[in-house]
């Protein structure tokens, strides 16, 4: 099993997901994490494309099986190694929609916040005034929708961590580059410093960025990159084999 990932929070839920099932006691098989640069454009070579025509990460190769899209790969990892992540039974549908709730309405919105927020810096304010302020109304829309459901449990569909949590987290986590406040939902506060202290968050999350793509970094970006939790990992934790 190959999984081609990038640290981006699409590529996090992943190797958070793969921790958590050795958290909870699968026996995986033995899995080569590739990191993908996206700063070389490697998601664009011949060979990426082959398992994933839409050029994104992350990809998870398992045999003849070639699965593109974060929410899809983490059903199909619930599904083939089944823990309390996803529920066997009919209730599974308390998770399903809140995996792709975050897919469809989360992880589109967050990323045009941040983008619009911090990578766009050719485009004129003028420009820039109204996405900020269409992605960031839509923001909080969706997370007084997120707090509605952590006033019920302790997590997104109940009182057991999932993969709706997985799914969510690494988008949330990063509200200060995004500049979403969260700190208005004190119930969205808690849950992030609870999903944040599981073991196997911290591993996923530690797969980190390559070493030689953190050297062309600013001082600046690296700082701000340690001060958000982040791990600046070296190559030789890239490979699990």
């Amino acid at each position: 099993m190959e999984l081609w990932t990038a640290p981006t929070p699409n590529g996090w839920k992943i190797n958070i997901m793969v921790e958590e099932l050795i958290e909870h006691g699968v026996d995986l098989p033995d899995i080569k994490i590739r990191s993908i640069s996206l700063q070389k454009g490697e998601q664009f070579s011949e060979e990426f494309v082959e398992h994933n025509p839409n050029q994104k990460i992350p990809v998870l190769i398992d045999g003849e099986t070639s699965i593109m899209e974060s929410g899809a790969i983490l059903q199909y990892l619930a599904e083939k190694y089944p823990t309390s992540l996803l529920p066997t039974d009919n209730s599974k549908w308390d998770v399903l929609p809140w995996l792709y709730w975050q897919v469809a309405n989360l992880g589109p919105v967050f990323g045009n916040k941040l983008s619009y927020t911090r990578y766009m810096d050719e485009v004129e304010e003028s420009l820039k005034s109204h996405p900020l302020e269409r992605f960031g109304t839509e923001a909080n829309r969706l997370l007084k929708v997120m707090d509605g459901q952590l006033s019920k449990h302790k997590f997104i569909c109940s009182n057991n961590f999932t993969i709706a949590d997985i799914a969510i987290y690494p988008w949330v986590r990063g509200w200060k580059w995004s500049k979403i406040n969260i700190t208005k939902y004190p119930q969205i506060v808690d849950w992030v410093e609870r999903v944040r202290s599981r073991p196997a968050v911290g591993r996923g999350l530690a797969y980190g960025v390559p070493k030689e793509e953190i050297d062309q970094w600013s001082e600046e970006r690296k700082a701000q990159y340690a001060s958000s939790g982040s791990t600046i990992a070296s190559n030789k934790n890239l490979d699990r084999n």
